[in-house]
Order: structure tokens, then sequence, then C-alpha cells
């Protein structure tokens, strides 16, 4: 009994507070100049407000996606030009390192011109402090040269004559290859003409059968055209469209109708009595148009006469309505007579001015 009792009161605090809170929210609406005189939609500019937002926050991500996109190019541009200013690295590497193995200064041709260490290469050989620039070794470095020039010759040619072998062989292989390139070229085109041949004489074979069996089937159709034609034109002489039959103007609904695409005309009993339908329908015309020229004239001075009373009821209306204004306008001036008169009274009576004290009582609740 307790418990069924606090779960009663419990709901109806609960409704009890939703009221309060529907009765607050109320008067804020009601209370509020803004909403109430300007009629502002707050839930349309929420609304707005929330669309602006997402609008935003859609660029703000748009921005981002694009600015990571720039950050990955940046960073791909960096990874290349890191890797192309390694590879030049590696390579200026390389090239010093070729000269170092193999452009030596002592294997140029001038060393020995320019060697500062000659002196000391020198056995036995010593200038005297007086004669200096002598060169007492000239004829045997001479001779050295001359040794050396020669062996560098012999070495070119031997160099020239294995190159030019080579290049011989590379032009015999390069020869070889291009002919059996162009065997296999003849014997591809060969066997191409062949295939192609094969596939002509087929061809022309399929298109005399197929133009023999057309010719057959057009012959036989022109010979069935020619029979139907012959037949066609024997049902169209001996039919009833040229035999002009009148039985054959009788629809099937019934002898009152007429078939359109075998009718051949009036018979003269019909024409007759066309004839005779259409002065009846002349004379009918004529009666219908004296008839309506008839009522329109009778229309007319009905017309006149309401129009000629309606102008005298227009006058009379006129002098009642001059007449009504001029005691309306003697009766309102007995009524501001009065109103000033009463006016004046209520001043002289009545001296208390209404304050915000008074005012204040009003407008409390919103119901």
């Amino acid at each position: 009994m307790n418990q069924v009792e606090l779960l009663s009161d419990r709901v109806a605090a609960v409704q009890l507070d939703r009221r309060r809170n529907r009765e607050l929210q109320r008067r804020e609406r009601i209370f509020n100049d803004k909403v109430r005189t300007i009629g502002v939609d707050k839930d349309a500019l929420d609304h707005q407000v929330k669309e602006r937002r997402e609008t935003d926050q859609r660029q703000a991500n748009e921005r981002k996606v694009y600015a990571d996109e720039l950050l990955c190019s940046d960073r791909v541009a960096c990874i290349l030009d890191q890797r192309q200013k390694k590879d030049e690295h590696l390579l200026n590497e390389a090239i010093v390192q070729f000269r170092q193995q193999f452009q030596q200064p002592t294997s140029r041709r001038e060393f020995d011109l320019n060697d500062p260490e000659l002196l000391k290469k020198q056995e036995g050989v010593r200038i005297l402090p007086g004669l200096p620039g002598e060169d007492l070794a000239q004829k045997d470095r001479l001779r050295k040269q001359q040794e050396q020039l020669r062996a560098w010759t012999l070495q070119q040619q031997d160099e020239l004559g294995r190159a030019k072998q080579q290049l011989q062989q590379q032009m015999h292989q390069y020869d070889q290859s291009r002919l059996a390139l162009d065997n296999r070229a003849l014997e591809l085109q060969k066997m191409e003409e062949n295939s192609n041949r094969a596939a002509s004489i087929a061809i022309k074979d399929f298109n005399l059968a197929l133009a023999a069996e057309i010719t057959h089937r057009h012959l036989q159709e022109r010979d069935e055209e020619q029979e139907n034609n012959q037949t066609d034109i024997l049902n169209q002489l001996n039919g009833d469209l040229l035999m002009e039959n009148p039985e054959q103007n009788i629809s099937v609904l019934g002898s009152s109708r007429l078939r359109r695409d075998y009718y051949k005309g009036m018979s003269p009993k019909e024409l007759k009595e066309y004839t005779q339908y259409q002065l009846q329908q002349a004379e009918d015309r004529k009666r219908t148009v004296m008839e309506q020229r008839e009522k329109e004239l009778q229309e007319h001075q009905e017309r006149m006469t309401s129009a000629r009373a309606a102008l005298l009821l227009e006058r009379q209306q006129a002098r009642i309505n001059k007449a009504l204004r001029r005691a309306l306008d003697n009766t309102n001036a007995q009524l501001a007579q009065a109103h000033d008169a009463q006016k004046k009274h209520l001043q002289d009576v009545y001296t208390n001015v209404p304050n915000e004290r008074y005012f204040s009582q009003f407008n409390t609740s919103s119901r």
C-alpha cells in the first residue's frame, strides 16, 4: 500500500514539474517582446546555425585534407631531391675513384717532363754546382721516349686492329641475323599468302553458292508474285467493287447503315429526299432567325425599360442618402458636444493619475 502511494506521489510530482516547466517556457515566450512582436523563428535560426557549422566543419575538413596532400607532396619532393643528391654524390665519388684508379698523373704521356721526383730517380747523375741547367741524360731520355712512343703506337695499332676485327664480327653476326629474320619473314609471308588464297577460294565458293541460292529464291518469289498478281487482278475484275453491286453498300450492322469503302453515291430517290430535306432545313433556319431577331428586339426594349427604372431609383437613392448624411452630420455634432461636456466633467471630477504601481499588477501570469 505504501509502495503504491509512493509511486503515485512520484508520478504526481513528475507531472507537476512538467507543467511548471511548460508554464515557465510559455511565460518566456509570451513576455519576450522580441519573440512576440518581431516573431523570430528560433528553430529555423538554430537550423541555419547548425547548417553553417556543418558547412564550416566540412570546409575545414577539406582544407585539412588539402594540407595533408600538400605535406605528402612536399615529403615526396624532399625524398626525390635527397635521392637525386645522393645519386649525384655517388656519381661524383665514382668519377673520382675512376680517376684515381685509371687516370693517375704517372700514366700521362708528358709526365716525365713534369715529374717532380725525376732527379731523385736518376742514379749516378750529379749536377755540378757550377753548371745548373745542363741535361747530361738527354740522349738516354730521348731514346726511352722514342721507345715508349713506339710501344704506344704498336699498342694502339693492335687495339685498332682488334676493334676493327670485333666490328667486322659484329657486322657479320648482324648480317646473319638480318638474313635469318628476312628468311623467316618471307616464310611467314608465303604462309599468310597461302592462307589468304585458301580463304579467298573458300569465300568465293560460298559466295557463288549463296548467289545461286539467292537467284533461285528470287526467281521463285517472282513467279509466286506474278501468280498472286494475276489472281488479284481477276478477283478485282470480278469483285463487287468494280461490278458496282448495290448490295455491297449495306453494312452488317443493319440495313440503315452503309459501308463507306463500298459507297458509290446516292440513288435518284435518295437525292430527291435529300433535296427536300435541305429545303425544309432552310425554311426552319429562316424561321429560327426571325424568331431570334424578335426575341433580341424584345430583350433590347426590356433592357431600356430596366435602365430607365434603375436611373430613377438611383436618383431617388441619392436624394435619400443626402438626407441621411445631413441627419447623420447633425447627430455627430450633437454627440461631439456631449462628449466634450462629459470629458470636461470627468477632468473636474477625477484628478488621480495611474502610476507604475498600478500597471505592475497586470501580466503576472501567462493565462
